[in-house]
């Protein structure tokens, strides 16, 4: 089945999407473009919240007086708070995409605010979690909306860009960290912007649409329902893990070792510079601004690519040269680092559009929710693990760089796995599930 009809199609690009992430493909009708558009809009403030916190690492720090041995731990527990996500997304089976993807944004919206008022670091840790749970629950949930919707021609594309839209989330929090210190309370202030999707929701609700796919298989959803009990519940998950074992594990496999990767590279950025090589805030943020702008070129590049060639050769590419670029950014001097940047984050968000584009198109509508859920699951846990890993590598009163610089190999591992699944690239939906 296509989704990729009905609508006109796109013939130039919407004032969303800026030319230098390159020309919608002319196939896309613009109703597909409008729900891509509004679920993007969403995922700038999933990304907003996520960047708040490494940029502002170090003044949250001084504010709780937690020592750099310390930070790992604290970045890790964060990151847990994702895990009771694997509860909530199977939802999005049942209930449908729509109400799951609406209702995380707005309990990660107060979460975000409340940030701000934590009075002490273990509070602040809470409310952390509490967020990250319902963003990677938003995700998860928003990953799934566009691959259902979008032709399986153009389903690597619509991916890559959702990552880079949501990206610019990244950005706006760059520009407010450049002032952090001129702000009103400081990091606190950061927190207080994430009230703004509460604001877009009424929008939202009006142009986030339930997918057909998920429509079609109402039956199916109302028979899963009705058994009822704890049973019924995990039933989604328990037959992924049984009907799918190899791909969930290798999914599984790939999820916790990019995003591990990524999350020890990407967590002590703004602490490096800082701190090794003496940075203000705003040269941090003029590096993310401007080497992000030319780095997120790789979530719609990647897609385009693995539409073209096939996501396993694409991903394993990006999977492999992640730690050399993210050792080069860390070991390089102080005039190399912006210039390691680029390429760095251009690999980091072409890697995530691989892994997202697996992760939906590898299971069959009645458990793609589920298979998200998972995949955010094994990325929290895998991300959590070389966080706690960086502090446990690291002696009282050492730097934690060694230990980050020895944890992002550990993608390699993704590079492996990549050879136990089919490829999915260019296939309908329906053709990779019934494959086995």
């Amino acid at each position: 089945m296509s989704t990729g009809e009905g609508g006109a199609s796109a013939t130039r690009n919407p004032w969303w999407i800026p030319p230098f992430l390159g020309r919608v493909p002319p196939a896309v009708p613009q109703p597909q473009l409008q729900l891509l558009g509004a679920v993007a809009l969403a995922s700038c403030f999933e990304h907003f919240d996520q960047a708040m916190l490494t940029q502002a690492i170090k003044q949250i720090a001084v504010d709780f007086g937690i020592a750099e041995q310390g930070l790992g731990n604290l970045l890790g527990w964060v990151r847990l708070g994702a895990v009771p996500a694997i509860l909530l997304v199977p939802f999005a089976d049942r209930l449908g995409r729509r109400r799951v993807f609406l209702s995380s944004m707005v309990v990660m919206s107060v979460a975000t605010v409340a940030c701000a008022f934590a009075p002490t670091v273990e509070v602040f840790i809470g409310l952390q979690m509490l967020a990250r749970m319902f963003m990677v629950t938003m995700s998860a949930t928003a990953f799934v909306i566009v691959s259902e919707e979008v032709a399986a021609a153009h389903r690597g594309w619509s991916i890559g860009i959702l990552g880079a839209l949501g990206a610019f989330g990244v950005g706006l929090s760059a520009m407010l960290f450049a002032a952090i210190d001129v702000l009103p309370y400081g990091w606190r202030a950061m927190y207080v912007v994430g009230v703004v999707p509460l604001a877009l929701l009424p929008m939202l609700r009006r142009r986030v649409t339930e997918t057909r796919r998920f429509e079609e298989h109402r039956e199916a959803r109302a028979a899963i329902a009705s058994q009822g009990g704890a049973d019924g519940w995990w039933r989604p998950l328990v037959r992924l893990l049984r009907d799918y074992p190899g791909r969930t594990l290798a999914i599984s496999l790939i999820g916790a070792t990019v995003a591990g990767s990524a999350g020890a590279a990407y967590n002590f950025s703004a602490f490096f510079v800082q701190s090794v090589h003496g940075w203000a805030p705003g040269q941090y943020s003029i590096m993310l601004l401007v080497g992000g702008t030319v780095g997120i070129i790789g979530h719609p590049f990647a897609g385009r690519l693995a539409d073209r060639l096939g996501r396993k050769p694409v991903g394993g590419g990006f999977f492999a040269a992640f730690p050399l670029l993210a050792g080069l950014f860390y070991i390089g001097p102080s005039w190399l680092v912006p210039f390691a940047w680029v390429p760095l984050v251009f690999v980091l968000t072409g890697a995530s559009t691989i892994v997202r584009a697996l992760a939906t198109e590898l299971f069959p509508t009645s458990y793609r929710g589920t298979a998200s859920g998972w995949l955010q699951l094994l990325e929290t846990l895998g991300a959590a693990a070389t966080l706690f890993a960086v502090s446990w590598l690291t002696a009282p009163g050492e730097s934690v760089f060694p230990a980050v610089r020895g944890v992002v190999f550990i993608s390699l591992i993704a590079v492996v796995a990549l050879f136990f699944i089919p490829e999915t690239g260019r296939r309908e939906l329906e053709e990779i599930a019934a494959e086995r």
